[in-house]
């Protein structure tokens, strides 16, 4: 009786306060006009060429975040100038605008066949995933919602995963388009009830998040987190199955699992007290809601290495080029030595964890938990 109240409630709250509604072009539409560049037979000339270059760092990364180059560097001050102008334009915005300007060069060219991007079997609507240089890049791409987690963000992770660990990249990176990281779960997921009722929307979300964190704890190669803001829930207990971990100054991990009426998942209850010893840090982290800095996670062992927010991507992006220069069967063999003495525990542990957690979505401390949640969100 409780349950169906609340969720009612919930409902109605979610019907009159969310708006998902994607504006511009498509991921997949991007994607598309990304690929037919490469067909244009004509150089657009440097004007267009930096217009271009713009609208896809706008687009796939937001507004500019890099420091300008120095004066002798006159391309990359061209390119940080037209990026930097474009100012807050929207990534949504940014998409669209990089579109019309593909279709605008193309069209005295008459129609072309999109080219295929290379080893890309699937495309996606929640993720932007490339592979350059040996480094397949999987990032969060609803910066509209800070990057929350929905069922179909969920499907399309364990896709990315499945599809990175089987091509030709060396090592494969995580991270978040906007401002955010992952601000974890979307709490919307709890609302869309199916015919089987909460039973089956509870059995439901436990199936999905075990296959979830199996992808992870599966994965051969190594797995590089670059957090470039805010991280909350699940995008924060998953860091204890990667290999690096990079952020920036401005991050912050965030695990409010109580305040939801939840418990811990992505094998934090092991790799927690494990990364960070005899601290009691991941108490407070766990239990109690308590928000690292990002000088704090790295002291702890959930962070590798923190940079200041101006240097953050040049930092990250030379790591990144060295590291993809080592050999790819080696770093494989190496991970398996790693890992695989504990995979078997950490499979054993996430069943137990989606085991509990089921039982808490079912439980009437977690509704309410939740509805107070949305309430408070409302008053903001």
């Amino acid at each position: 009786g409780l349950c169906i109240i609340l969720f009612n409630l919930l409902w109605q709250f979610i019907i009159l306060h969310t708006a998902d509604s994607m504006m511009g072009a498509t991921v997949e539409q991007f994607n598309c006009a990304k690929s037919q560049m490469g067909t244009l037979k004509k150089d657009p000339g440097n004007e267009a060429k930096l217009k271009i270059y713009a609208l896809f760092k706008q687009a796939t990364e937001g507004p500019c975040n890099t420091p300008k180059p120095g004066m002798l560097d006159f391309v990359g001050k061209a390119k940080w100038d037209a990026w930097k102008s474009l100012g807050s334009v929207s990534q949504e915005d940014a998409r669209q605008q990089y579109v019309d300007l593909i279709d605008s060069l193309l069209a005295p060219e008459g129609p072309v066949v999109a080219a295929q991007p290379t080893g890309r079997a699937a495309t996606f609507d929640t993720l932007l995933v490339s592979t350059e240089d040996n480094v397949t890049t999987i990032r969060f791409n609803r910066p509209q919602k800070k990057n929350a987690i929905n069922v179909e963000m969920y499907n399309e992770i364990i896709k990315a995963l499945e599809e990175s660990g089987k091509d030709d990249s060396v090592i494969t990176v995580i991270t978040g388009s906007g401002d955010f990281y992952c601000s974890g779960n979307d709490l919307t997921n709890f609302t869309k009830i199916p015919e089987g009722g909460m039973q089956q929307m509870a059995k439901d979300g436990g199936e999905l998040l075990r296959e979830f964190v199996k992808a992870f704890i599966d994965f051969p190669k190594p797995l590089i987190a670059v957090i470039n803001g805010p991280a909350v829930g699940v995008s924060v207990t998953l860091l204890g199955l990667f290999e690096v971990v990079y952020a920036t100054e401005r991050a912050t991990f965030h695990t409010p699992f109580s305040q939801l009426g939840q418990s811990p998942e992505a094998c934090s209850s092991y790799t927690f007290p494990k990364m960070m010893g005899n601290a009691k840090v991941f108490i407070l982290l766990l239990f109690f809601s308590y928000k690292l800095t990002a000088t704090q996670a790295c002291a702890q062992g959930l962070v590798t290495e923190v940079f200041p927010d101006s240097s953050f991507q040049t930092e990250v992006a030379t790591r990144l080029k060295a590291y993809a220069k080592l050999p790819r069967n080696s770093l494989t063999l190496s991970k398996q030595l790693i890992r695989g003495t504990e995979k078997e525990r950490l499979h054993t542990v996430n069943d137990q964890e989606v085991e509990r957690l089921v039982e808490r979505w079912l439980s009437d401390e977690c509704m309410q938990a939740i509805m107070s949640f949305f309430q408070a969100k409302a008053k903001l």
